[in-house]
């Protein structure tokens, strides 16, 4: 079945899941889901005084490092495939306790497109937008389903507050070249920075880990909300 041009994402598993993730996903996830996208302070633990968004969090050491390091913050960090699920899920709690272990109350988690989630949130709700190293989606055809796209930009905009930050990372050279010729392009956001070295406070991923033993040379972008 061929995706829906809406979505960021093709399929959702790449193999057949273990037993543990399949507990995961049913007992652990459930109790991460992000649910309250209208009130999205009133998800949390406690409301939070500033809300972060991941788009595709991948393996989620990012956003458990971040929601580690900034206890005020509520965290929502966006995946659909299922192994990226599962090796967040698998982080925070114990084997044997997906029902009942402790979990971060500054983290939640959605488990659809990201895109449907910005349509469905307040506006000015978000402090900080994250996209760190997303899918490139090389070919013409599939340009539509980058997330730096006019349309998208749009919609996020919106629901960032005046001054909010968008992190953004890329080690695919059509990706990077995209995100000059869009972001150029638009007057939503300023450009802050743009650098080769990831800065002081951006947690390390797995996919910079990779792009960086491949030879390829990430850039990292911070836009600013105007």
């Amino acid at each position: 079945m061929k995706a829906s041009p809406d979505r960021l994402y093709g399929r959702q598993r790449t193999h057949a899941l273990r037993p543990r993730q399949r507990l995961l996903l049913a007992e652990t996830l459930p109790r991460m889901r992000f649910s309250t996208p209208d009130d999205p302070g009133a998800c949390f633990a406690q409301r939070p005084a500033r809300i972060w968004l991941e788009v595709g969090f991948g393996g989620g050491e990012h956003a458990r490092a971040l929601a580690a390091a900034h206890a005020d913050v509520g965290l929502i960090a966006c995946e659909v495939f299922e192994q990226g699920l599962c090796s967040l899920l698998a982080s925070l709690v114990a084997e044997g306790a997906e029902a009942t272990g402790a979990l971060p109350g500054n983290l939640r988690i959605w488990d659809d497109d990201g895109r449907a989630l910005l349509r469905a949130l307040p506006e000015g709700c978000l402090d900080r937008l994250y996209l760190m190293f997303p899918d490139p989606w090389p070919k013409a055809r599939h340009a539509k389903r980058r997330f730096v796209h006019p349309e998208t930009l749009a919609v996020a905009a919106s629901r960032m507050r005046v001054g909010a930050e968008f992190r953004l990372a890329s080690d695919d050279p059509t990706y990077q070249a995209w995100v000059e010729e869009i972001m150029g392009a638009q007057t939503m956001f300023s450009l802050e920075t743009v650098v080769t070295e990831r800065p002081e406070g951006w947690p390390a991923t797995r996919y910079e880990a990779k792009a960086l033993l491949a030879g390829r040379q990430p850039i990292y972008w911070v836009f600013r909300r105007v």
